[in-house]
């Protein structure tokens, strides 16, 4: 069941402060980005006007939340901002093991890092860029196993994120599940679109994980919006409130781990949870060699007690309402220019497919970096490739092994932009649609072994 309403879209906040943006030239935006070599991480902010580079640490907290760090206390250890945070996971969570980090990728580097190794092998529906390479910084190998759905043409799917079932008994079949480090699931899932995740398929996940003794781990960064989902399209759920729901699918997991700049409303901040005492104490062991100590975890007590609120306030029906609606108030809109998105809309970012939208630029020549360097020129608009520069891998002979889709991700910040700044991305994807048949690949000239999307440098193909 999906939501009816058709009133005008408004935020449920009122601005207490204001940033101001800077208004740039298209020459002298092109200059920047030949600067930073055609790689939008590589810009100042300050030539940023609109920031769709991610959703991870860039909303605005609350009155709330300020007013929690106020009274933060910043002693050491055993601080009473650690006990209001951990008061408020184990509630969420259910589980009795919490350990704090500074941010979601340390959290991942702790967990895998100890799971996996040499042989040893990950699956999930699908793993996301640093998830990945914690996982392939260690030895393991990330296989990821999505639902087989056509994410752009149409199909309205209500949980594109899901896990492929057979498929994941499969690979425990072939790789043993002695060899099986962990089966993670991404909710939602990001790197399919932000795509939601049923209730059913991590039940039916739990179940397989029972059945071969697995360790099964969610990355629940954006729990608040699956739960959202989940709720107004899975049966069963229509009466239950959205934490009820989080907390539901979070009992499935034995570990938890969470970038808590998505849905934990905070600008830096991870958390780490599991069932088990031992793992618990070898995280514990390894957190505090690189963390600190286990109370803080590499926060101030202004962060903790930030995080404590805001993941209170992310279950508020109208917060969520208006986060769900307003990220596909912009794909929706997108998708009736004609412009080819990852359909139905996801809940933090709406994904647009570069290699439809520019289909004369083959995919080694980086159609989803082509995009993002447009949406600047044009618009000072910044946004992520999510494809074949983010994804994509070399053969032995340095051929590249593209990924299976050239997207560009439009990734929302929580409660920092009006509906009127959205309108202005649309009126600039106008003229990225007039102008597309002109646009030109790029090739990269400079790269890391990891991660290259962060540092990566191009330049332009001429033809």
């Amino acid at each position: 069941m999906k939501p009816t309403s058709t009133r005008v879209l408004t935020e449920p906040f009122r601005i207490k402060m204001v940033e101001p943006l800077k208004l740039t030239t298209e020459e002298y935006r092109q200059e920047k980005l030949q600067q930073a070599g055609y790689n939008p991480f590589l810009l100042s902010s300050q030539d940023v006007f609109i920031d769709l580079l991610t959703d991870s640490g860039t909303g605005a907290m609350s009155d709330r939340q300020w007013a929690a760090m106020m009274t933060a206390d910043e002693s050491y250890a055993g601080a009473r901002s650690w006990q209001r945070l951990e008061e408020v996971v184990k509630k969420l969570t259910g589980m009795p093991y919490v350990l704090p980090t500074h941010q979601g990728r340390a959290a991942e580097r702790i967990l895998y890092s100890l799971l996996g190794g040499k042989n040893k092998v990950f699956i999930s529906n699908t793993h996301f860029d640093t998830t990945r390479a914690n996982i392939e910084f260690s030895g393991a190998t990330a296989i990821d196993v999505p639902i087989d759905v056509n994410q752009t043409e149409g199909t309205d799917a209500d949980f594109k994120g899901n896990i492929n079932l057979p498929v994941l008994q499969q690979l425990i079949h072939t790789h043993k599940p002695e060899n099986i480090a962990a089966i993670i699931m991404t909710v939602t899932n990001n790197s399919s679109g932000g795509q939601p995740v049923s209730m059913e398929n991590v039940k039916a996940v739990r179940a397989i994980c029972d059945q071969h003794h697995l360790l099964l781990v969610i990355d629940g960064c954006r729990i608040a919006e699956n739960s959202y989902f989940v709720k107004h399209r899975e049966a069963g759920f229509q009466d239950k409130t959205y934490e009820e729901i989080a907390k539901e699918m979070l009992r499935l997991a034995d570990a938890f781990v969470m970038s808590a700049k998505k849905d934990g409303l905070v600008n830096i901040g991870g958390l780490l949870t599991l069932k088990d005492e031992e793992l618990s104490r070898q995280c514990t062991n390894l957190l505090i060699i690189s963390e600190g100590f286990t109370t803080y975890g590499g926060l101030s007590g202004r962060d903790l007690d930030a995080m404590a609120v805001g993941l209170q306030e992310v279950f508020d029906p109208d917060y969520l309402h208006y986060r769900i609606r307003s990220t596909a108030y912009l794909g929706e809109r997108l998708h009736a220019k004609g412009v080819p998105v990852i359909w139905p809309i996801g809940g933090h970012a709406v994904y647009v497919d570069a290699k439809k939208l520019y289909a004369h630029i083959p995919v080694e020549e980086y159609p989803g970096q082509v995009l993002v360097c447009d949406l600047y020129t044009k618009g000072g608009i910044r946004s992520v490739e999510v494809g074949s520069v983010m994804f994509g891998k070399y053969d032995e002979i340095k051929k590249l092994v593209p990924a299976k889709n050239e997207l560009v991700r439009l990734a929302i910040p929580r409660r920092v932009y009006t509906q009127s700044h959205i309108d202005y991305v649309l009126e600039v994807f106008d003229d990225i649609l007039t102008m597309r048949q002109q646009t030109r690949g790029l090739k990269i000239i400079k790269e890391p072994p990891f991660l290259r999307h962060f540092t990566a440098q191009f330049e332009k193909i001429n033809k």
